[in-house]
């Protein structure tokens, strides 16, 4: 039995971009940005965003993050806090929100 649109989670992509000198692999980027998440949103938050990185769109230090349209301000604001990846500083920027992965995909 399939749920009707209406009970169904609303979802939004948000792109962003990691500047640094070395290069990450997936894992890195995923453990740093669910241990941010964790650390601003807590236990309860990170339930309700359900957060989920997109492995397969991580392409050229620019990753795809989908999560709950209420907590869109919030999980841009806890990825951008992340200072460093396996002791090496780096800055992130959120470049485009966006409603569907089609028009997300083509800032990568």
């Amino acid at each position: 039995m399939k749920l009707p649109p209406s009970l169904k989670q609303k979802k939004r992509y948000i792109v962003f971009e990691i500047i640094a000198k070395d290069k990450f692999t997936p894992l890195e980027i995923n453990q740093a940005i669910n241990e941010a998440l964790h650390d601003f949103l807590g236990q309860l938050g990170l339930a309700k965003s359900s957060p989920h990185l997109l492995k397969e769109k991580i392409i050229h230090h620019k990753f795809i993050l989908k999560i709950n349209h209420n907590w869109v301000d919030q999980a841009k604001t806890a990825v951008i806090l992340i200072k460093k990846i396996k002791n090496t500083p780096i800055i992130i920027k959120s470049i485009t929100t966006s409603g569907t992965l089609k028009k997300a995909s083509i800032y990568l």
